[in-house]
């Protein structure tokens, strides 16, 4: 009976030192390690935010065009033969009526010479006619005939003297020559292409625009181009042509814009990206394009919202803190309306105002309701060029 009774103490105190440690260990152990990390200060997470900001944009039209000279030919003569002198060289600026060759003219120097002789005969003939019908010894028929060939001669003079005058090529305008395409000597045929001319200042762009866009577009609207050849340079003008007739094959209407090239920089042919702006500006807000996390639920955007200060703690305490480590902000996300973009920045229709901190990086990082630092290391800027492959 004893020896029972001593099993059943013995029991008991296994079991309540068993107990003790199961709930020491499982119990008051993480309860403790629980609060001890709750009560940790945790540090807080810095994101990179930009300010939006209240812009002025005018809204803006592309187009891809290429441009085109006010005036540009190729010089070719009328009439055939030989390069007998050349008065340019290739690439020079020239004005208006500058001999720039002269082909050979002897054949037609000696038939003007035998028109010439021709029409002293017919005038001596009617002279003649003239007299002998003032006395009555001739009939009119032949004073008229005598006219007629006086006047045939006439004419067959100043058609040898046009061709003389088509022998010396001529500058139509003034201009900036290309290439020389004929030597000294060369036999050249009507229509064979001797140099080309173009007038560079101002300077034409046409570039084609859907017909839905023509509402946006009229005469006289600003015009901003950027050519691939001076990636650095911004050339402007304005819209002073807009086709009468759409091309039914593309359903796009031409539209011809004119600019100032004083440098004489653009050259006919040249491909340009073309941007129509509209006359009237409009009050957008902008951020950066990095700001927003696109899904096809729609389009957020985190916002850094600074925490209003403790109401329990006095003025002083509050600047201490302040003076001891950085203002609070709470990241809240919300759904946003896009509108147009213009390089890296693009306008935000709804759901952010202007002056407030949006996060420009990291969103995957991050989430609604999260207490952080603005960091101080500035964001990274997109290159002004973009890189070559």
């Amino acid at each position: 009976m004893k020896k029972l009774i001593l099993l059943g103490v013995v029991f008991i105190l296994l079991a309540g030192v068993i107990g003790g440690f199961a709930y020491s260990e499982y119990v008051m152990k993480p309860e403790i390690i629980k609060k001890a990390i709750l009560g940790k200060v945790q540090p807080t997470s810095e994101v990179v935010t930009e300010v939006a900001t209240a812009e002025s944009w005018r809204r803006a039209v592309p187009a891809i065009g290429t441009l085109s000279a006010v005036q540009g030919i190729d010089v070719a003569p009328e009439t055939p033969g030989i390069v007998q002198s050349i008065g340019f060289t290739s690439g020079e600026e020239i004005e208006a009526g500058t001999l720039l060759i002269e082909l050979g003219d002897g054949t037609e120097q000696a038939s003007l010479k035998a028109a010439l002789a021709q029409l002293r005969n017919s005038q001596i003939s009617l002279k003649r006619q003239r007299e002998l019908l003032g006395r009555g010894n001739t009939s009119r028929s032949n004073y008229d005939t005598a006219i007629a060939s006086r006047d045939s001669d006439a004419a067959e003079v100043e058609r040898i003297r046009a061709l003389i005058s088509e022998k010396s090529i001529l500058a139509p305008f003034s201009g900036r020559l290309g290439v020389r395409k004929v030597d000294l000597g060369q036999y050249v045929s009507a229509g064979t292409v001797l140099v080309s001319l173009q007038q560079l200042d101002p300077i034409y762009v046409d570039f084609p625009i859907p017909e839905q866009h023509l509402d946006l577009i009229k005469v006289g609207d600003d015009v901003e181009l950027r050519v691939d050849a001076f990636p650095k340079g911004k050339f402007s003008g304005k819209v002073t042509t807009i086709d009468s007739r759409v091309e039914q094959s593309t359903r796009n209407i031409l539209v011809r814009a004119e600019l100032a090239n004083p440098a004489k920089q653009l050259l006919p042919g040249m491909f340009v990206n073309v941007r129509v702006l509209e006359s009237k500006a409009q009050d957008v807000v902008a951020v950066r394009r990095t700001a927003i996390t696109y899904s096809l639920i729609g389009d957020t955007i985190f916002v850094a919202k600074p925490d209003a200060p403790d109401a329990q703690k006095d003025k002083k305490e509050a600047a201490a803190d302040a003076k001891s480590e950085p203002p609070k902000y709470t990241l809240e996300q919300r759904r946003v309306t896009l509108g147009v973009q213009r390089g890296d920045q693009i306008v935000v229709v709804d759901g952010v105002k202007a002056g407030e901190h949006v996060v420009t990086g990291g969103q995957n990082k991050i989430f609604n309701g999260q207490r952080v630092a603005l960091s101080k290391v500035p964001p990274l800027k997109a290159p002004t060029e973009r890189p070559k492959p």
